[in-house]
């Protein structure tokens, strides 16, 4: 599986004060270390080089070269930054950028294929990667941590997954059942 030649490294989520400052979401180690790249938007076309001011709850505020006031600011909410793969340091020997798990295949623990990862998202709790089940138009978010997902092999194209996803779901209904822990766990998106 080819690498891609591009990176997304933050987003710039909103505006700062009214000197043209922005907020950044930064996807790196040190969220100050973004500002040490060549960052261009999604298309590659317009260069984007931040100078950080500070780090907040909300993000990293920084400045954006020839952006000097809210209007202009606005204008880049909602920007990708980018950068060049060339330009990152490769990544340690199990270390990985998230971008390479983008169509990895998806495998039980036995290693039998179930789907592909699609995405890796952060919706504030954590990183989740989004599993494409093969067969369907349904996806499943699994928690990446090593109790789901033990094992990745990015040159061998697939990630291990601890499938289906076992939770215990005690129902109060059940009665006797749920003390004498009877209570069944429910496939978090069972393929069968």
């Amino acid at each position: 599986m080819a690498k891609p030649e591009r990176v997304q490294l933050g987003l710039i989520t909103g505006v700062h004060g009214i000197r043209g400052d922005v907020i950044v979401k930064a996807f790196t180690a040190d969220p100050e270390d973004i500002a040490l790249y060549e960052l261009t938007d999604a298309s590659g076309g317009r260069p984007l080089r931040l100078k950080v001011r500070r780090i907040t709850a909300k993000g990293l505020v920084a400045g954006v070269s020839g952006v000097t006031d809210r209007n202009g600011a606005e204008a880049l909410k909602g920007t990708e930054l980018w950068v060049e793969r060339s330009l990152l340091p490769a990544p340690d020997e199990d270390e990985f950028y998230y971008v390479d798990l983008i169509g990895l295949e998806a495998v039980d623990l036995e290693g039998v294929r179930f789907g592909r990862i699609v995405q890796v998202a952060n919706y504030g709790a954590g990183e989740l990667l989004e599993i494409e089940l093969d067969n369907t138009r349904n996806t499943e978010l699994v928690p990446f941590k090593v109790e789901f997902v033990p094992h990745v092999d990015v040159t061998g194209g697939r990630v291990a997954v601890a499938w289906p996803l076992q939770f215990e779901v005690v129902n109060p209904s059940d009665g006797d059942d749920a003390e004498n822990g009877d209570a069944g766990g429910s496939g978090a998106g069972n393929t069968n």
